[in-house]
């Protein structure tokens, strides 16, 4: 199980706030709390984590805007409402980062986004790179195109996909309640917080109540997505996010919220999620130095090492790593489809941009998206 302390010391987290507090209960945004979210933001950032904020809050300023007193129900009114509000949300979060010289960068995905490969590996790339580049990437549900079969429902589900996206140490959920309880806390003055488990303990979601009437998630839809952050090895804490320097404190180790955690250990979990999500496309055949070095350390993958390429994959296909005899060592997503790999195979990594007239990445496959057998 992740204890708090380590928890606290990891590098990179996704921060989800809920619209409640984004809102001060639907009166319109509550500018003096981004502002506080952003202080503690750039504290933490300049001890060197690397953060993404997923914020709920624009249907909500939506509404505020045009005088809106109920959410609306139908798709259209809800993708127009979440048009006029992603624009004040967004400023706000803009103008409280630039008072500590932080640059935001607004990111709107779609369930579409994160379910097909290469815009998976797109979006992955384009997150890191924002991060590399000192940037807080504000994430939101793309709510003006995506449909009804493509909504992730909530932005407690998008923050767990974006978590699993880039491979994030923890997912930090903040709420208008204290975490999660043995029983509705508002119904039964009896409740206990739950300080910590298992994240994919069953049990965990019969304790759930219903959302607020802001948002769509309720602590379910928390429990489900910390359940779906496990995936990749990420731990899940819930915690209330009116309590004073709330992310400062958690990265202190303070025994705030409910810790859920992953069963298994980072690296493994993430193998394990790409090893069971993807249908094979084809195959990279290696010289004996590559297939040596893949095997012993994991390292990533590079095109000089190939000899030989085969099938029809586009980037972000999983496709075979085989030794020299044809053996099956390995499997990952590749950077650069069939016959882009075909052109490269056997080219060291500083020529790829003079063979294909640009460079996606210096790996075939990274390591990190690579499984061994």
């Amino acid at each position: 199980m992740t204890d708090r302390i380590n928890l606290g010391r990891s590098r990179r987290w996704v921060i989800k706030i809920g619209s409640a507090l984004i809102t001060n209960e639907g009166k319109g945004l509550d500018t003096g709390a981004i502002q506080r979210w952003a202080e503690q933001i750039a504290e933490l950032r300049s001890s060197g984590k690397e953060l993404l904020l997923v914020s709920s809050g624009a249907v909500a300023e939506g509404m505020s805007r045009i005088g809106m007193s109920q959410r609306p129900h139908a798709l259209y009114e809800l993708q127009a409402v979440a048009a006029l509000g992603q624009m004040g949300l967004i400023q706000h979060f803009e103008s409280c980062f630039q008072k500590h010289d932080i640059h935001t960068a607004q990111v709107l995905l779609t369930h579409e986004d994160l379910s097909h490969r290469q815009r998976y590996l797109n979006a992955r790339s384009t997150l890191n790179t924002l991060l590399e580049m000192g940037a807080i990437p504000i994430i939101n549900e793309n709510d003006t195109v995506a449909t009804d079969e493509i909504r992730f429902g909530d932005n407690d589900t998008l923050a767990a996909l974006v978590a699993n996206l880039v491979e994030a140490d923890a997912l930090i959920i903040l709420t208008d309640q204290r975490g999660l309880y043995d029983r509705d806390p508002r119904q039964h003055s009896d409740a206990r917080l739950i300080g910590e488990a298992n994240a994919t303990d069953p049990a965990i979601l019969a304790m759930c109540g219903s959302g607020g009437a802001l948002g769509r998630g309720g602590m379910r839809t928390k429990i489900t997505a910390a359940q779906r952050a496990a995936r990749s090895g990420a731990a899940t804490l819930i915690a209330s996010g009116k309590t004073e320097d709330v992310l400062l404190q958690i990265a202190k180790g303070a025994e705030l919220g409910t810790l859920l955690s992953p069963k298994t250990e980072k690296l493994a979990a993430r193998k394990q999620w790409l090893a069971g999500h993807l249908v094979v496309r084809g195959s990279l055949t290696l010289d004996a130095g590559a297939s040596k070095a893949l095997s012993g350390s994991g390292v990533s993958l590079l095109a000089v090492g190939v000899t030989a390429v085969s099938g029809r994959f586009n980037r972000g296909d999983m496709v075979s790593c085989l030794s020299p005899d044809g053996d099956e060592i390995a499997r990952g997503l590749a950077n650069y489809s069939a016959d882009e790999a075909r052109k490269i195979m056997g080219k060291a990594s500083h020529e790829i941009e003079n063979i294909l007239g640009y460079v996606d990445e210096p790996e075939l496959i990274h390591r990190d998206n690579l499984v061994l057998l």
